[in-house]
């Protein structure tokens, strides 16, 4: 059986991987041992781990909200992870019901979940898809069935990035993904960072996994947001960032920046 050319028998889960360790740690049950043994050993390095996730979804709900609040009827969430509700389409139909979201991921595993979660959705798409080839990703028919680069486009990659190594040129793949955009679209971005303590351990633990952990400082993740405008209070902490409700205890020790920005031309 195979799905966008990848067969089952390709799919990895001798290794942990990002998004399920990320499911397990927010209490999901779409993960495998190999899964709960990194996400135990990520919690033990960085005992905030936990309340750093739910902070990085409360932002994910907040920015989500912001940009379709502000017009944006078409998401492209790549790096979309397992389909936690409330899902990116969920929180985006709560401001307003006709927003198309297209759901990029490259782990089959998710790609399969997301399937079944969004089967009959005719404004949605799940596309299995890598973000180290983002031109593939925007060009992807069935990104281009739900979105529509001539409108304005709200492109999210929360608690992605990190995941890619210098070497794989993270900024350039952010800016081939800011020139398919016109005018009037906003990226929504959040990345670990070591700023706020030693977190050595914890990249160590996911050297084993499908991807390795990058912590980048505040100047390298604003770095990512170049060719866009900030929207006020520019990159924060994830729970700082707008926040809707008092932030949870020990927000200042949480390693994860966000912001929202825009694309002015």
């Amino acid at each position: 059986m195979s799905q966008d050319g990848f067969r089952a028998e390709e799919i990895d889960t001798s290794r942990p991987h990002p998004a399920r360790i990320y499911d397990y740690l927010l209490g999901g049950k779409d993960n495998y041992e190999v899964d709960r043994r990194a996400g135990d050993a990520l919690a033990a390095a960085a005992p905030e781990v936990r309340i750093g996730l739910r902070a990085n979804r409360a932002f994910l709900r907040r920015a989500v909200r912001y940009v379709v609040g502000s017009g944006v009827r078409q998401i492209l969430d790549i790096g979309t992870g397992l389909p936690t509700s409330p899902n990116v389409h969920e929180i985006a139909r709560e401001v307003t019901p006709d927003v198309r979201v297209a759901h990029v991921d490259n782990d089959p595993i998710v790609s399969a979940h997301a399937g079944a979660l969004l089967s009959g959705s005719g404004v949605n798409s799940v596309v299995l898809a890598d973000l180290r080839d983002p031109r593939a990703v925007v060009d992807h028919p069935d990104v281009r069935r739900v979105i529509d680069f001539d409108e304005p486009v709200a492109v999210l990659l929360v608690a992605v990035i990190h995941f890619l190594t210098d070497a794989e040129k993270p900024e350039r793949i952010v800016a081939t993904l800011r020139d398919a955009l016109p005018a009037g679209s906003f990226l929504v971005l959040s990345h670990a960072t070591g700023d706020f303590a030693d977190r050595s351990d914890a990249q160590a633990v996911y050297s084993k996994a499908t991807a390795t952990l990058n912590l980048r400082s505040r100047a390298e993740v604003e770095r990512l947001f170049d060719g866009f405008e900030l929207v006020e209070p520019g990159l924060a902490q994830a729970p700082f960032w707008r926040p809707d409700t008092p932030p949870p205890a020990r927000s200042g020790e949480i390693g994860f920046y966000g912001g929202v920005a825009r694309k002015t031309g």
